[in-house]
């Protein structure tokens, strides 16, 4: 990869703010910009950056109690704006969403890699609007993913299965469910349950997302003209890795939609967003089927790796508060009984597993700083001036431990997410967790009944304690978390029992009840698809 040296950023800087100078000679704010860190010559802020390996919300949470709940800093001529306020970023990112959500467009990981045309980095127009409410109609209210019902119980049920003969694997368990769930939903697509090659090939795009967007990494990003100079030249190396994550992203794109119009035309195809979209438009012209194709592919990009970050720290959060797992079962022995395991129905009913839900969602942002938004337009927001192309940066994890939001922040509690006499519930950590404005996550809906039916099921059929080593003794926890654009906590071990022979016969039931279909990943390896599309 190739990461800015001292003098590709001087080079970088010193063009970048030679350019803007050009383009806006003498011309006077309306307004004054944000409080912030003094600028450097040239260089802006590029050294009050977050250093590279920690938690980006950390460093930026310091910007509060300096600057204030709005802060900005200036780097190679972009202002970069944090939100440190939730109040602030609801008048700013949903009460003033038309003018507040573009994307920012990188030549390495939008144009390069080619990802410029998936929803979460489309600018704010037709094509996004198009493609977002496509996707509502699939997975955005309650009444759309009823028939998704019996589809999230089986796959939690066979979920339990996999952890309870081998708990030592839970995180591959968790990834595998998540992408049966949605792989059936985007593609009507059966996973193999052992080791299947999509799932396999959409985890390694997500991965190389993630690192094609690392802000500061990619010096083409910086100096973009260098994109059109030969490969062979000193620091052109980012050509090759942009043209293997772009194949990457093809094949994600390409392979698993011929497949559906493959079963289509056999009259083979499962129901599924792209067989039903396909069918309810037949002239489609090459740009609907774009949007039809990255619709089904952000359904796994926006909920594979958050929902399987969430449910790893659920169980995290259970192995540290035995309480409140115990809490947890009483009630779902209370109201479902022993004889079979929560389901969907059950909701209204769970309160406590509602909050716990909600609870975990606030207790560690799986998003720490979002996805960062464009002002489409000059806007002056609390007597400021935030120009037109500024970066907004929403600090959501400093939102869920704001203490004039949430009651002792730190500490687990999910009591706080529900009436009592005298005090109502505090803030709904979903208005802050899945995004802002036109931008907010299109499978929130989904997202909070897969994590339901993960949950209900978790507490009714196992007990979550701390793992013991050789000698008997309890292996001690901590709740840390990776840092990144999606974070998860740390690799960790825990016991993962049965609570009584009732519910391991309970969990070994679908064996019988709902055994394994035949896969589609030998149809899907068989698929011809073109390398060079336009999408």
């Amino acid at each position: 990869m190739e990461y800015l040296t001292p003098v590709n950023v001087v080079l970088g800087c010193a063009a970048a703010f030679a350019l803007r100078r050009l383009l806006t000679p003498g011309e006077k704010p309306k307004a004054p910009p944000p409080p912030g860190p003094k600028p450097l010559p040239v260089l802006g802020n590029l050294l009050d950056m977050p250093p590279p390996g920690g938690h980006d919300w950390m460093h930026w949470a310091k910007h509060k109690e300096l600057y204030g709940p709005i802060s900005v800093v200036s780097v190679m001529g972009m202002q970069i704006v944090i939100i440190s306020d939730w109040q602030y970023a609801v008048e700013l990112l949903d009460k003033k969403s038309i003018i507040s959500s573009d994307r920012v467009q990188t030549v390495f990981g939008g144009k390069l890699c080619g990802w410029e045309r998936s929803l979460a980095m489309t600018c704010y127009g037709d094509r996004f609007k198009k493609i977002r409410r496509d996707l509502h109609q699939v997975i955005g209210t309650s009444s759309a993913l009823r028939k998704f019902h019996s589809l999230e119980e089986i796959e939690g049920r066979r979920f339990l299965l996999r952890v309870l003969d081998a708990p030592d694997q839970l995180y591959e368990h968790l990834r595998r469910t998540t992408g049966a769930v949605i792989l059936a939903i985007s593609h009507g697509y059966t996973i193999d349950q052992k080791d299947d090659p999509l799932i396999h090939l959409a985890d390694e795009c997500l991965a190389e997302a993630s690192i094609a967007f690392q802000p500061g990494s990619w010096v083409v990003d910086f100096v973009p003209f260098l994109r059109f100079l030969p490969e062979w030249l000193p620091g052109m190396g980012f050509k090759k890795v942009g043209r293997a994550f772009f194949n990457h992203v093809v094949e994600l794109l390409e392979r698993p939609h011929e497949f559906v119009k493959q079963q289509m035309a056999l009259g083979l195809a499962a129901p599924s967003y792209t067989k039903d979209t396909l069918e309810k438009t037949p002239n489609y012209s090459p740009e609907d089927e774009s949007c039809i194709k990255w619709a089904a592919a952000s359904i796994y990009g926006g909920g594979s790796d958050t929902t399987v970050s969430i449910t790893y720290s659920f169980y995290l959060a259970m192995m540290l508060h035995p309480e409140i797992q115990r809490k947890a079962q009483e009630e779902i022995d209370r109201v479902v009984g022993t004889d079979r395991l929560p389901t969907i129905e059950d909701q209204p009913n769970l309160p406590y597993v509602a909050a716990l839900v909600k609870e975990t969602l606030r207790w560690y942002a799986i998003l720490p700083m979002g996805l960062p938004h464009i002002m489409s337009q000059d806007e002056i927001f609390k007597g400021y001036l935030l120009p037109k192309g500024a970066l907004i940066m929403p600090n959501i994890q400093l939102f869920t431990r704001d203490e004039k939001t949430f009651h002792d922040p730190m500490t687990f509690k999910p009591e706080r997410h529900m009436d009592t006499e005298g005090r109502p519930a505090e803030a709904d950590p979903r208005n802050m967790v899945f995004g802002f404005g036109r931008r907010i996550c299109p499978g929130k809906d989904l997202a909070d009944l897969s994590l339901f039916v993960l949950f209900s099921m978790t507490l009714a059929a196992f007990n979550i304690t701390k793992a013991k080593d050789a000698a008997g003794n309890e292996i001690d926890a901590k709740s840390e978390w990776l840092p990144g654009l999606i974070s998860r906590p740390k690799e960790f071990v825990c016991s993962i029992t049965p609570r009584s022979s009732k519910a391991e016969a309970l969990v070994r039931s679908i064996e019988e009840e709902h055994p394994v279909d035949k896969n589609d990943a030998e149809t899907l390896s068989n698929v011809q698809f073109s390398r060079s599309p336009v999408f």
